[in-house]
């Protein structure tokens, strides 16, 4: 394939996931937000979000659900995302309070706090996979959202940006664990420094 046609290809699969955001816009919905949650699986470090807004003109070739992502890629769409959004923000929950509700109800807190710090209170909410009871605009949950809305997608890589950098440092912190490569999921690197040192401050222990 051709740089032409790969950037061909890109032009169209922007498009394709500005789908839901166009149908807004052209709804007067002035700011929409993408959010998204990085972290529900590992066995330690916390469950990371993010809310982004983008602009109507939003050009920014590339992006896509970060899994499908290196994390060369990421990490340039990171600071490319941060530098087009209106506005973003970030959400997390702690392993403590992860163990004392569970994952999911984690996760919705953390989704809350990330929409409600963003600078510019969005008219209408995109979330991946999941609703938010409480929440003070209209939402739309999207199954497989991170691949079909660009926002989403937006709001993926910053979260697994942000949290894989923490996770990295908590390899300095804890050793033994191999965080600088599994992020904190349950490689077989992982489970040896388990069986070895028993858990550190940052495990999840209701997912050991």
């Amino acid at each position: 394939m051709t740089k032409q046609e790969r950037t061909e290809k890109q032009i169209q699969r922007l498009a394709e996931m500005l789908s839901f955001e166009r149908e807004l816009w052209s709804a007067g919905k002035d700011f929409i937000a993408g959010v998204d949650e990085v972290g529900r699986g590992p066995l330690a470090g916390p469950v990371v979000t993010a809310a982004v807004i983008l602009p109507k003109d939003f050009s920014l070739l590339g992006v896509d659900d970060s899994k499908k992502l290196s994390p060369k890629r990421r990490e340039e769409l990171f600071e490319q995302i941060k530098d087009a959004a209106v506005c973003w923000a970030i959400g997390r929950r702690e392993p403590e309070r992860i163990d004392g509700i569970n994952i999911l109800e984690a996760t919705k807190e953390a989704m809350l706090d990330a929409i409600r710090a963003l600078p510019v209170k969005p008219d209408h909410v995109l979330i991946d996979a999941v609703r938010l009871p409480g929440l003070e605009m209209p939402q739309t949950s999207i199954i497989k959202g991170d691949a079909r809305s660009v926002s989403i997608a937006a709001a993926s890589i910053l979260a697994k940006v942000t949290r894989d950098r923490e996770m990295v440092e908590m390899a300095e912190i804890y050793p033994g664990y191999a965080f600088e490569s599994n992020k904190g999921y349950g490689t077989a690197a992982h489970y040896e420094g388990l069986r070895a040192l028993g858990p550190c401050p940052i495990h999840r222990k209701t997912f050991l």
